[in-house]
Order: C-alpha cells, then structure tokens, then sequence
C-alpha cells in the first residue's frame, strides 16, 4: 500500500528528511551536474551528442516560448525551461526499479528510501507557489507596480469586482497546479505498485510505458501553463487592448 504521505528517513537535528527530499535533492544533483558538464563540453561548433541534444530540445521550447510570449520570452524561458526539466526528471527516475520498493521495514511496513518527489503534495505546492510568486515578480518587473495593481484595485466598482475575482483565479491557479500534478503522479505509483505486486513480469511494462508518457505530458502542463500565466501578467493592459 502506497502512503499518502511521505515517509521519513532520518532526521537533521529536529528536522525531518523524507523519501521524498531524498529524491529532490538527488534529481537537484544531476540537473546541476548536467549543467556543469555541458558548460564544461560546450563548443561553438557542437561535436558532441549531448550538447546538440540539449541545444535542440532549447532551440525547440524557446521558439514555442517565443510564439506565445514574444515581447517577454527571453525573460520567461528560464522558468518554462527550469520546471519542465526538474518535473519531467523527477517523474521518470521515480520508475527506475527500485523507487518505492528497495527501503527498510518498521512495523511490518515497508518505508522506502527513495519516492518520486512529484507524489509528494508538499513538492507540487512548493512548485506551484514558487511559480506564482515568480509570475507576479515577473509582472511587476516588466509592467511596474502602478499597472501590476491596476488589475486588481480601482475606483470603479466594475473593475474592482473583476480584480477580485482575478485574485480569487490567482489562489485557484495555485491549487489547480499542485493537485494536478500530484493527482496525476500519485495514482500513477499506486497502479504501477498495485500491478507490479500481482504480475511481477511482462504486464506492468504496458503501464510503465503509459507513466513515461503521463510523467513528460504532466511537466510539460504544468511548465506550459507557467509560461501561460507570465505571458498574460507581463502583457500592459495598453498593449492587450
């Protein structure tokens, strides 16, 4: 049976270190490692696999970046870019075997020492509120603060109640991403667990294969949906009108 929560592993002073950290500090390695060893490998002219992958897959999403935010692209491609990486690799080294099922048993139960960081609400909220509050930042360095509140405070009581209900969208936007996400990964986890547990070979493979597809769809909803959001805010109300 797959927890709701995470399960933790050892404790640092008074604070608590989950299987889920564990898996958000080990996908944080590699995101940091890849970057340091194509800053380390980066040619003018790419000679190598790695580095005409990655510029390929940037040159990609910047254009789609650029086709939807154009006056700001350049500002909101790095976010776009850094959540799809860190959900698209959370969600698929959480299905290397072992994940969930190689830990230590308390009690009869089984806590494994690692678990997908992106079945964790506490990790889907994090990245939720981490986006709106780097969209509004965003709005605000781009628009200025006069035309930031603008959307949400006037005289008029027309206007006024619209920059409520923009409020209200603002705290649903942060809900909508953090469960949709988790929603999705979680019950992913608990099928594959469910299914592994029954057939151990042949079967989970159909499933396995359908996380794969779920867990790049999901980074990309959610990253996609970023750009979205920092694409409107960052849009003067002179220039959408």
């Amino acid at each position: 049976m797959v927890s709701f929560a995470p399960e933790t592993i050892l404790h640092i002073g008074k604070i608590p270190i989950t299987n889920t950290i564990l898996h958000t500090i080990l996908v944080d390695c590699l995101l940091v490692g890849g970057v340091f060893y194509l800053n380390k490998k980066l040619t003018l002219i790419p000679n190598n696999f790695f580095q005409n992958a990655m510029e390929s897959i940037i040159e990609t999403f910047y254009n789609l970046t650029e086709s939807v935010a154009k006056p700001a692209a350049s500002k909101i491609f790095p976010y776009f870019m850094s959540f799809f990486l860190f959900i698209l690799l959370s969600n698929w080294s959480s299905l290397i075997p072992g994940f969930g099922t190689i830990g230590i048993r308390e009690h009869g139960e089984l806590i494994p020492f690692l678990r997908g960081a992106t079945s964790d609400l506490n990790t889907t909220l994090g990245l939720a509120l981490v986006s709106a509050v780097a969209t509004h930042m965003l709005s605000i360095k781009t628009i200025g603060i006069k035309e930031y509140l603008s959307r949400y405070i006037s005289l008029n009581p027309l206007n006024l109640f619209i920059g409520i209900l923009e409020i209200i969208s603002e705290i649903t936007k942060v809900v909508s991403l953090s469960f949709r996400l988790f929603g999705n990964i979680f019950a992913g986890e608990v099928v594959l667990l469910t299914v592994s547990s029954i057939f151990a070979f042949i079967f989970p493979l159909p499933f396995l294969f359908l996380e794969i597809i779920v867990g790049m769809v999901q980074a990309l909803v959610f990253s996609m949906l970023t750009m979205v959001f920092m694409a409107i805010l960052t849009t003067s109300h002179k220039q959408s009108h």
